[in-house]
């Protein structure tokens, strides 16, 4: 942030401090007292970034963040009696918290890459069409966004300086940050996020770089804060990415996906622009070790849009016999090669930042049991026992509990007309309290990927399972995902959504650079002596002419991946078809399934569907990337088209 820094403060050197400036007297930055750690902790770099942010924000102290026990117990006394959380006794050591109710989600019409080029960013949409595969800003309106909302916006608080490391921390696939923020509610929540504190300092004291990430809950231009347990700026709110300099800049919001830079800002969007230039994948893929009734384990990464059940596969309860399942990660997969050409995987998270509605003891109880302990719950439903409730829970709670709604109003279940807990309520639980947690997780060698699943939710025309005919189709396959969702605008229905790789509102760079990339990696497999894991498309979503699913998911979809770990194994389990490679009759086990499926209907490809689907996935191409679109996919396409003429 150089250029930024200087421009705001007319600091004397390019860097944005000079020599003079960086002397500290009684340990303070700059005249501003640090009330927890010591200036000399702090390797040059990072205290750099400190100076520059400290002259910036103007906060009226400083806490070095260290991650201890002792640090996150007064941090969260300091919340509550802010009121910005509430304990919760039915549990142990777990809180809810209430937004701002302008402040509850991402804010992706906000949110913006910055590069000399806007091609660099995003693809140059047809003429006449809205772009959807991102935002760009210009480095001078980039400058502009910081110099009119950042000038003394923490004046009265506290500056933490959160050091954190996305990965186990002595991983050669792990990546390091500074969190630089205005909210004790952001230090508490990375603690569980990612790893945090002192071990990081120590491993950064060699001056080694590291992502620079500033954030602040912001102050209204008015000066008025309409709700001081939650302080935010909702109407300037701006989400910043620079990937040249590796820094990431978040204003106005306190909300997890924008004020937790560790997650998506830094995993998916500056992380996917890291994987590029050094040749692997940073992804918004779960890992699922899965061990067969032999004993052998393998693992797959899976892709799907939101409301498409990736946190319940990645915690899947097995039903067919013999089958163990184990998570690894539920939401961001960090895929390198190892020696031998082997893609292994790490989830760099350290916690679950999970979707609370749906969640429940049916549909996943592993997840319900990883977050009754150490978990902060946000805009969820309160209890008069002390606990929570959301939608999803109610055959869990005694009918003559009293309930709170996320905005702290009584709601009575079949009576009120508004949901009890927020549509995007939250629980942040850490990973290592998941009962099904995977021995390997933190493994610094990360798990090697032997299947890399994509879907959508499709009622109709897309079967349950099919395999990608090679690497390049299995791209394009990714590239043209789409599932079913329910329109932002009231009473529009629900409609079929782009979203490649369920990466829509994440990529980091260009989306037809971003698939040149992918394309590359077999390449790269091959030079050092290994191959590219298979690549499948599922939907647990085609319904019936009755309008009911064919297929009962959940743990049954067990029953899909012993399929694709028979494929991984080069079983003849399959038949060809215009779309990919389905089983063949009798290959998927259905023993001991209790509710009929119709394989027929299930696994039909219609004429009329595909070829409606290959015009569909044209268009988007030619909307969104007419310049952009590498030659492989386009060939891909028109051989999918070719394959279901001849159908």
């Amino acid at each position: 942030m150089p250029q930024v820094f200087e421009q705001v403060t007319k600091l004397p050197t390019a860097f944005g401090c000079s020599p003079k400036l960086r002397s500290v007297v009684d340990n303070q930055v700059r005249g501003t007292p640090i009330v927890n750690g010591h200036v000399s902790q702090l390797s040059a770099k990072i205290r750099t970034f400190v100076e520059e942010s400290v002259a910036m924000c103007q906060p009226d102290r400083i806490h070095i963040v260290d991650g201890g026990d002792q640090e996150a117990t007064t941090l969260l006394n300091t919340l509550q009696a802010l009121g910005t959380i509430e304990p919760l006794p039915k549990y142990e050591n777990c809180w809810l918290a209430r937004t701002n109710p302008a402040d509850v989600a991402r804010v992706e019409s906000k949110t913006f890459i910055c590069t000399e080029r806007r091609e660099q960013a995003i693809p140059t949409p047809k003429e006449g069409i809205q772009g959807s595969l991102g935002n760009w800003i210009s480095p001078d309106d980039y400058q502009t966004a910081i110099r009119s909302r950042f000038p003394g916006c923490m004046k009265g608080r506290t500056m933490y300086v959160v050091p954190f490391a996305m990965g186990p921390i002595n991983s050669p696939l792990s990546k390091f940050g500074i969190e630089v923020t205005d909210s004790a509610y952001v230090v508490c929540s990375m603690r569980i996020m990612t790893r945090m504190g002192q071990e990081v300092l120590e491993k950064l004291a060699d001056n080694s770089d590291f992502i620079k990430c500033l954030h602040s809950v912001g102050n209204p231009a008015s000066g008025k804060i309409t709700m001081p347990s939650w302080p935010c700026d909702p109407e300037r709110v701006i989400i910043l990415h620079k990937p040249a300099n590796n820094e990431i800049v978040s204003y106005g919001s306190g909300y997890g996906g924008n004020s937790l830079l560790g997650k998506k800002c830094f995993a998916l969007r500056i992380g996917s622009t890291i994987a590029q230039r050094e040749g692997w994948l940073a992804e918004h893929m779960l890992i699922l070790g899965v061990t067969d009734p032999n004993g052998v384990k393998k693992y797959i990464a899976a892709a799907f849009p939101s409301a498409c059940g990736k946190t319940n596969l990645a915690m899947m309860t097995p039903t067919l016999p013999g089958y163990k399942m184990e998570c690894v990660g539920d939401d961001i997969a960090w895929m390198k090669f190892d020696s031998k050409g082997q893609l292994r995987a790490i989830n760099p998270e350290n916690g679950f930042f999970g979707v609370a509605p749906g969640t429940s003891s049916e549909t996943n109880p592993n997840a319900m049991e990883t977050c009754y302990k150490n978990t902060i719950f946000t805009n969820v439903a309160a209890t008069s026992d002390g606990g929570v409730f959301w939608e999803g829970m109610e055959k869990e709670i005694d009918p003559s509990v009293e309930i709170t709604d996320w905005l702290g109003q009584p709601w009575k279940m079949g009576v009120s007309k508004t949901p009890a807990a927020h549509p995007n309520s939250r629980f942040c639980a850490p990973a290592s309290q998941c009962p099904i947690i995977d021995p390997a997780w933190e493994d610094n060698e990360g798990v090697p990927i032997s299947a890399i699943l994509f879907g959508g939710r499709r009622p109709e025309g897309v079967p349950l399972v099919y395999e990608a005919n090679s690497w390049s189709h299995g791209v394009f396959i990714g590239s043209a995902m789409r599932s079913e969702t329910t329109a932002a605008a009231e009473h529009k229905g629900k409609m079929i959504m782009n979203d490649p790789f369920a990466m829509r509102p994440f990529f980091g760079y260009n989306f037809g650079d971003y698939l040149k990339h992918w394309l590359s990696m077999e390449e790269r497999a091959n030079k050092v002596g290994g191959h590219m894991p298979k690549i499948f498309h599922v939907n647990w979503f085609r319904k019936g002419a009755n309008g009911k699913f064919l297929w009962p998911g959940f743990g049954e979809n067990t029953r899909v991946l012993d399929w694709i770990l028979q494929r991984v194994d080069e079983h003849d389990c399959f038949q060809e078809t215009a779309i990919g490679r389905i089983p063949s009759a009798g290959a998927l086990n259905f023993d001991g399934l209790t509710c009929p499926v119709d394989e027929e209907e299930l696994f039909s490809i219609p004429k009329d569907f595909w070829l409606r689907e290959v015009e569909e996935i044209k268009q988007y191409y030619d909307n969104q990337l007419p310049s952009d679109l590498p030659q492989e996919i386009a060939q891909q396409l028109a051989e999918l088209k070719e394959r279901v003429v001849q159908m």
